[in-house]
C-alpha cells in the first residue's frame, strides 16, 4: 500500500511514448466517471452554501485529475494499457460494407428469435388457458 501512495506523488511518466492513446482514453473515462459523481454531489449539497456546493466538488475534482493521471502511469497498469494498444493494432477491422452486412444479420436474427419466443409464449398461454391453469 505504501508503494501505491509513493507512486501517486511522483510526477514522471512511465514509458512516455508507448500506449499513449489507450492511456488518454482511460484517463478520460476515469475523469468523466468522477466528474459525473461530483456533479451529483454538487446537486445534493446545494442547500449547504457555496463553500460546500462548489468548493468541495472542485477540490475533489482536482484531486481526482491527479489520481487518474497517476493511475494510468502506474507501471503495472501502464504496461497493461501498452499491451492492450499493441493488441488493438493487430486487429483486422472490418470494412464498412462488412460491418453493415454483419449488423443486418444480427438484427434479423434478433427479430426472428423474438418472434419465435412470442409464438411460444402465445402457444403456452393458450394451452394453459384451455386447461384452466391460468385464466
Amino acid at each position: 500500500m505504501t508503494e501505491f501512495i509513493q507512486e501517486l506523488f511522483q510526477t514522471g511518466l512511465y514509458k512516455r511514448s508507448q500506449g499513449r492513446i489507450t492511456r488518454q482514453v482511460t484517463f478520460g473515462a476515469l475523469f468523466v466517471t468522477a466528474l459525473l459523481g461530483y456533479w451529483r454531489l454538487m446537486t445534493s449539497l446545494i442547500s449547504y452554501g457555496p463553500a460546500y456546493h462548489l468548493g468541495l466538488p472542485i477540490l475533489l475534482c482536482a484531486v481526482s485529475v491527479w489520481v487518474a493521471y497517476r493511475i494510468v502511469n502506474l507501471p503495472a497498469f501502464a504496461d497493461f494499457l501498452i499491451a492492450v494498444e499493441a493488441e488493438m493494432n493487430k486487429v483486422s477491422w472490418p470494412t464498412r460494407r462488412q460491418l453493415f452486412r454483419a449488423s443486418a444479420v444480427v438484427l434479423f436474427t434478433i427479430f426472428v428469435l423474438a418472434a419465435v419466443l412470442y409464438f411460444f409464449d402465445a402457444f403456452w398461454q393458450w394451452f394453459f388457458s384451455i386447461l384452466h391453469i391460468i385464466s
